[in-house]
């Protein structure tokens, strides 16, 4: 449950703090007062969206601190799968926005990424606010209420899975289908691109083995040149010898007077090395200068190869890699629309197949979804009675979905729709809630829905965010009845403007907006005692605090000591 709340630089609170214990916490102030924010915060700190518009004005940042103290072995357990770990039987959550629109959040005091934080929110706390009383008009909420009654949610992955295969396989028959339309096309297109880079007979790397080739005839000239002028250069010629045979005199001198002096045999063996050296390279230049003859066919036929490959690089890719790659793909493509008919039906069967195991698992998840809705409706009803609409009926209605055609409809969430149905009036037909409720009757059927659903997770914590909008008098006498019967089994805050909800509480915290010359500051504190009974009396009669509002405070405790009791 949640034990403790911290909040800083939120909207109109600078800073306050809120101790909560077990049982009904009701929160009541006026109208503006920051009630609202205070529930913002809490969603805030466990990964809700928020903005940096709610850093107070004139702060550089706003901070969110909870603490939880967790007594169910199945959070426990649940916490531990997602790295957290709460063997003191408490965890920390915290949260800080930045002017810049960023934020940090730990867990226990460690850096946590934000999903982490928001599944371990999920597991903790729930907050159900007036959007609630719209979101149940809608039948896409009805079959969620539905599966998670009946606790569907292995039954249908499995059914995701499976639907999910299926319209893999149709994806790809589609796709099939596209290329029947343009088959004839792609035929000839893919033959023509598979046929042209075949003929070309291209390898790798021997566009740079053309090119530099190429350079050598251009240059064959003086290129031979060079390699002859510097073989010369070592070898000698007519005109006076070469540099090999100056190194070996050099040699012949050094020789004989190398084993009296170190320096001198040092320099013997270097020589020595670059005589070796020079006879190679002396070798080199001899067979290279030979060998370098100026074709002009061989240069036309290189010309006419690099051409051939720079035509083919501006259809099919930079590289002749790249060309090669495109060639095999072209090929195997038009093997695939070749083979398209033997594809197709390998398809079909396999959809055929496929569809046969979904319809299986639809039908379970049918069945489930049938037995549970009939389990709903009826505790539903049940806690209908307890808020005094013991004349109302309700209804979940399982329907098939069908395509035009008339065959199943398979979608995400199965094959199924569900929509909750009333009648407020006995002898009238069941009708949408959309329908038929009013704002009063719309806050205690979410009321009756919640507590149903209350009793299938471990969440320790729920939220009322002012859901008893539009309720008065008697109805409002018998929500917080409710409450109070739920709060012994869960922790429950909730945001009020009714005094008969507030009474019922066990603990009660006043919301108070103060102004301080141009300053402005929300408070939260608890209230007891002789200041809980004027707060009651504030909510009764509005500003005026009369002895009769105090006394009406007063029974009105008084009703709820004797109800919690019994």
């Amino acid at each position: 449950m949640l034990r403790e709340l911290h909040i800083k630089n939120i909207a109109v609170i600078e800073e306050t703090s809120v101790e909560f214990n077990e049982g009904f916490q009701a929160l009541t102030g006026e109208t503006g007062a920051g009630k609202s924010i205070l529930i913002d915060s809490i969603g805030m700190a466990l990964g809700g969206r928020t903005s940096r518009e709610l850093i107070r004005t004139g702060a550089d940042w706003a901070a969110v601190d909870t603490a939880f103290e967790i007594d169910n072995d199945e959070t426990v357990k649940n916490l531990s799968e997602l790295g957290i770990d709460c063997e003191d039987g408490t965890v920390v959550i915290s949260r800080k926005i930045y002017a810049d629109g960023k934020s940090r959040c730990h867990i226990n005091g460690r850096l946590t990424p934000l999903n982490v934080v928001r599944e371990a929110g999920a597991l903790l706390l729930t907050i159900h606010g007036q959007n609630d009383n719209q979101s149940i008009l809608s039948p896409k909420t009805h079959i969620r209420f539905v599966d998670e009654y009946g606790n569907n949610y292995a039954l249908l992955e499995e059914y995701r899975k499976q639907f999910s295969a299926v319209r893999e396989i149709k994806t790809s028959l589609a796709a099939l289908e596209s290329d029947e339309r343009e088959k004839d096309k792609l035929i000839e297109l893919l033959t023509f691109q598979t046929e042209e880079i075949s003929a070309a007979r291209l390898k790798s790397g021997e566009e740079e083995e053309l090119e530099e080739r190429r350079s050598l005839l251009q240059n064959a000239e003086e290129i031979s040149d060079a390699a002859q002028g510097a073989y010369y250069a070592l070898q000698g010629s007519d005109e006076g010898g070469g540099a090999c045979d100056y190194v070996a005199e050099a040699l012949r001198k050094l020789e004989a007077a190398k084993d009296f002096a170190p320096k001198l045999s040092e320099c013997y063996e270097t020589l020595s090395s670059v005589m070796a050296d020079m006879d190679d390279a002396k070798h080199e230049l001899y067979v290279f200068a030979d060998g370098v003859e100026y074709d002009r066919s061989e240069l036309d036929n290189i010309e006419s190869r690099l051409s051939l490959i720079f035509n083919l690089k501006r259809k099919y890719g930079k590289t002749v890699d790249e060309i090669l790659e495109y060639g095999e793909k072209s090929a195997e493509r038009l093997a695939a629309i070749q083979k398209s008919d033997e594809r197709r039906a390998e398809l079909k069967a396999e959809l055929d197949k496929q569809l046969g195991i979904l319809s299986e698992i639809a039908s379970r998840l049918t069945s489930a979804r049938v037995e549970a809705a009939l389990k709903l409706q009826e505790s539903i009803m049940n806690e209908l009675a307890d808020l005094d609409m013991q004349k109302m009926r309700f209804s979940a209605e399982i329907g098939h979905l069908t395509e035009a055609d008339g065959s199943t409809k398979f979608t995400a969430d199965g094959c199924d729709s569900v929509e909750f149905l009333i009648s407020a009036n006995p002898g009238e037909a069941l009708k949408p809630l959309s329908k038929i409720a009013s704002g009063g009757e719309m806050s205690r059927i979410m009321l009756a829905i919640k507590s149903v659903l209350s009793d299938t997770d471990s969440v320790e914590t729920m939220i009322f965010d002012e859901i008893d909008t539009g309720v008065s008098g008697r109805a409002a006498q018998k929500i917080a009845e409710k409450m109070g019967k739920l709060a012994r089994v869960r922790q429950i805050l909730c945001i009020t403007h009714l005094a008969q909800i507030a009474a019922m509480a066990d603990d009660q915290y006043l919301i108070e907006k103060n102004t301080d010359g141009d300053k402005t500051s929300t408070t939260v504190s608890g209230v007891t005692g002789e200041a809980r009974r004027v707060e009651l009396a504030r909510i009764i009669g509005g500003v005026k605090v009369t002895e009769l509002t105090l006394n009406a405070a007063q029974e009105m405790l008084d009703m709820a000591e004797e109800y919690k009791r019994g």
